[in-house]
């Protein structure tokens, strides 16, 4: 009987640690990316299209706005599949009135959970903030600030070849030399497709520091060296990125120095 009893209590710990497993890994789960690249777009379209009606305009429709979504969870190095609060979806539309900035997508969190639906925070740059003004000067809730959508757990799960750059931003906000004088640039690499790796060349004090080639996967940051230092006497440094993979900022980017 001391048998039994040991061998179904390490049957019942085997089974519950591979359900664990699974479960962490997102396993079978229907919760894909494929999925919720077909799902977010349509539910996303039509709380647009509503938040256009809101503001009296009545030129889209939710085919016109073209909505594509490319969705990841967690980087690179994590397998999207599984509910959880780490997937990042990047979408691009069409509006002729309100453009999108030069990497033609904006970034959308999802917590996306195991009941196959999911919670959208938006970028408010783009989609707006939680109320918004009506024609007759009335607050109203955005729709699209935060909503919250569905999919078909047996849905179409083919890739659906959505893919958008990773966008390199430059994150420091001033310079500080080190005792050669050099200063270091901080950069991160945005979630996307291909990371983001090319060169960039610094000038200061009307002379050129140098080039540095910058090689970054997606979702991850970096510091910058310059090979020269930059002279004592230059108050800024401009930096001119030139992408190779990924997009960037197209005009250089000014920092001051902050001297000790």
């Amino acid at each position: 009987m001391r048998r039994i009893i040991i061998g179904s209590l390490i049957a019942l710990v085997t089974v519950v640690l591979l359900g664990t497993a699974v479960i962490a890994g997102g396993g079978d789960s229907s919760v894909t990316r494929a999925r919720l690249e077909r799902s977010l777009p349509i539910t996303f379209a039509n709380l647009y299209v509503e938040q256009a009606r809101i503001l009296g305009r009545n030129d889209l429709t939710p085919a016109s706005l073209h909505a594509r979504a490319m969705c990841d969870k967690h980087g690179p190095d994590v397998p999207d599949v599984g509910p959880g609060g780490d997937w990042v979806c990047l979408m691009g539309w069409t509006d002729p009135q309100m453009p999108l900035p030069p990497e033609g997508y904006g970034k959308f969190e999802l917590n996306v959970h195991s009941n196959d639906c999911y919670t959208v925070s938006g970028p408010s740059k783009l989609t707006g903030f939680l109320t918004i003004t009506d024609p007759q000067g009335r607050e109203v809730t955005n729709p699209v600030f935060e909503f919250d959508g569905c999919f078909d757990p047996h849905g179409d799960n083919s890739a659906t070849g959505v893919a958008f750059p990773s966008l390199l931003s430059v994150t420091s906000t001033t310079l500080t030399p080190d005792d050669q004088g050099q200063v270091g640039l901080q950069v991160s690499c945005g979630a996307g497709s291909g990371g983001c790796s090319g060169t960039v060349t610094a000038e200061a004090g009307g002379r050129t520091l140098g080039s540095v080639p910058y090689s970054l996967r997606e979702q991850s940051t970096g510091t910058l060296t310059l090979p020269t230092p930059a002279p004592d006497s230059a108050d800024e440094v401009s930096f001119q990125v030139t992408s190779t993979t990924g997009i960037g900022p197209t005009a250089p980017v000014t920092l001051a120095v902050q001297r000790h």
